[in-house]
């Protein structure tokens, strides 16, 4: 979904590309069309085309909506004693692969106790600061 949307009072007249503190607007005109353009992740969502505009036809509202935008479904595991969520398919076909062995779906309760070595072995090793020569 595009955050940013005009109605159709939006006449073209480049007021909020023109008045963009963040150059998130600008247009491009292709043939007999003009393309008005939004770019994300250079917005500020300071509603400064919202208020310029002469036609009321920045639909700002979209940018400021709190609302989680889902972004990717996966397949759940659940501790096969109690039915508690675990991790997803993938996480576990993940481990299954940094182990060597599969890996029960159990959750920390029914899991009992794991050695600890089985869990460096899937957690990022960290490295030691290089000595500085004085």
């Amino acid at each position: 979904m595009s955050f940013f949307q005009v109605n159709d009072k939006c006449n073209g007249c480049l007021a909020c590309v023109q008045n963009c503190p963040a150059t998130a607007l600008s247009y491009r005109d292709v043939g007999e069309k003009r393309k008005l353009l939004h770019n994300m992740p250079r917005c500020a969502r300071c509603g400064n085309c919202w208020r310029v505009c002469p036609q009321d036809a920045v639909e700002f509202q979209h940018l400021l909506n709190d609302q989680w935008d889902e972004v990717a479904t996966m397949d759940l595991l659940r501790c096969v004693v109690c039915g508690e969520p675990l991790y997803t398919m993938d996480f576990s076909d993940t481990l299954a692969d940094k182990l060597d062995k599969n890996v029960e779906n159990l959750c920390s309760l029914h899991r009992k106790t794991l050695p600890m070595d089985t869990w460096k072995r899937v957690t990022p090793k960290k490295t030691k600061p290089k000595e500085v020569e004085k």
